[in-house]
């Protein structure tokens, strides 16, 4: 006989099931639907088997749009959660200024990538912000192109994103400092354990949730990139900066129409961050349990 308490876990349980089932299950199923087939606009669709996953792996475009979102996404999951880290332990020492600045350092995350995008896009322009600044101080030499440039244009647009999300990483590893145990912290300020030391020995290794945390949601992040390099770059110059994600909104709408292949793409992604994170958050989380 069943009682009442399943009833009532299942009652509760199932709007989030029936959400979760049409907004995310229903929609990867089509996904891998479509990509068995040739759709494309203005033609009826037919199966096509694994046609096109075999087209994808032959695909220099694809291959080359892959290693520039996995360049990108290590670079900002590095550099971001390093200056993030940096953040939050200067806040957590300065306890007076920790509100005010932990509000400040998150207002660039609260702004959109497009409009992000285009604030940076005029920043960077040959005759932008940062190149002004440059000549004003003697530095002409350093004046560039940063987004005309195939050598500089993915990293310019990496640069945003720390920018945009370095607090964010901030806030996550903040939390974890505030949950660091106070006794020990103060045992360390009595063995004279303090600075890089104590960094090392006693903050780092307690950290390592925050830091599965942050990492795992900034490499998520950064592999799935697309409103920057649309805005910034659209992909160029000469494909510099066409990341997974942009080159399945050209093959769908970017005159392709190819809906099938888009979605086969986008399987190919998916299976990247699944892979990526999968991997990053076991070795994360293996490092918590010898911690």
């Amino acid at each position: 006989m069943i009682t009442r308490r399943p009833l009532v876990a299942v009652a509760f349980m199932a709007p989030a099931v029936a959400l979760y089932l049409a907004l995310i299950v229903y929609p990867l199923g089509q996904g891998l639907a479509l990509s068995t087939t040739d759709s494309k606009i203005g033609n009826a669709a037919d199966f096509v088997g694994l046609k096109n996953y075999i087209a994808l792996a032959n695909d220099s475009d694809v291959m080359r749009a892959l290693g520039v979102t996995v360049a990108y996404a290590v670079v900002v999951v590095i550099v971001q959660n390093a200056i993030g880290l940096a953040l939050a332990r200067a806040l957590y020492m300065r306890p007076r200024i920790r509100q005010l600045g932990s509000t400040i350092i998150l207002v660039p995350t609260l702004m959109s990538a497009v409009m992000a995008a285009f604030v940076w896009n005029s920043l960077l322009a040959p005759d932008g912000a940062i190149n002004s600044l440059l000549r004003s101080l003697g530095l002409g030499a350093l004046t560039h192109v940063w987004l005309g440039d195939p050598s500089t244009a993915l990293w310019a647009i990496a640069v945003v994103n720390i920018w945009m999300f370095a607090g964010y990483s901030a806030a996550v590893f903040l939390a974890g400092y505030m949950n660091l145990p106070a006794e020990l912290i103060d045992a360390s300020n009595v063995d004279g354990a303090a600075g890089w030391r104590r960094f090392v020995s006693i903050e780092w290794p307690l950290l390592a949730p925050a830091t599965t945390v942050s990492v795992t949601l900034s490499l998520i992040g950064s592999l799935k990139v697309f409103e920057l390099p649309l805005v910034l770059t659209k992909g160029g110059p000469a494909g510099s900066t066409t990341t997974l994600t942009k080159l399945i909104f050209d093959k769908i709408f970017g005159g392709f129409g190819s809906f099938a292949y888009g979605a086969t793409i986008a399987v190919l992604l998916l299976v990247v961050v699944v892979v990526f994170a999968g991997v990053t958050q076991a070795l994360l989380r293996r490092r918590e349990e010898r911690i």
